[in-house]
């Protein structure tokens, strides 16, 4: 008599993990009171010296001489906003890094 072929189990195969149930789905986001996203980062306005690779800009910044490294924000890469040198544009920076921007809006 052939030996019993052992059953098989999914655990080990890789692409598993937890499903999500629709009760998962409906269930909130938490959020942290204590933090405010207007405090988070901060705008400013600058206009773009060097456009670099992988959508990273120079940008120089209105009224000072400081110059920042800058990507596009999501939305703007998801309706393919184009920018060129001498576009001004709006940029949101963090207030712990000040050499890195996202560029969020493209003025007129």
């Amino acid at each position: 008599m052939p030996p019993k072929k052992k059953k098989s189990s999914n655990r080990g195969r890789g692409g598993g993990g937890r499903r999500r149930r629709r009760f998962d789905l409906e269930r909130p986001r938490k959020s942290n009171p204590d933090k405010d996203p207007a405090e988070e980062c901060f705008e400013v306005e600058g206009t773009i010296t060097a456009v670099l690779a992988g959508t990273m800009f120079r940008v120089k910044l209105d009224g000072t001489e400081h110059v920042v490294l800058a990507h596009i924000s999501g939305k703007m890469r998801k309706r393919f906003i184009r920018l060129v040198i001498g576009d001004r544009v709006k940029l949101e920076m963090s207030p712990y890094d000040t050499d890195k921007a996202r560029i969020v809006f493209r003025l007129r």
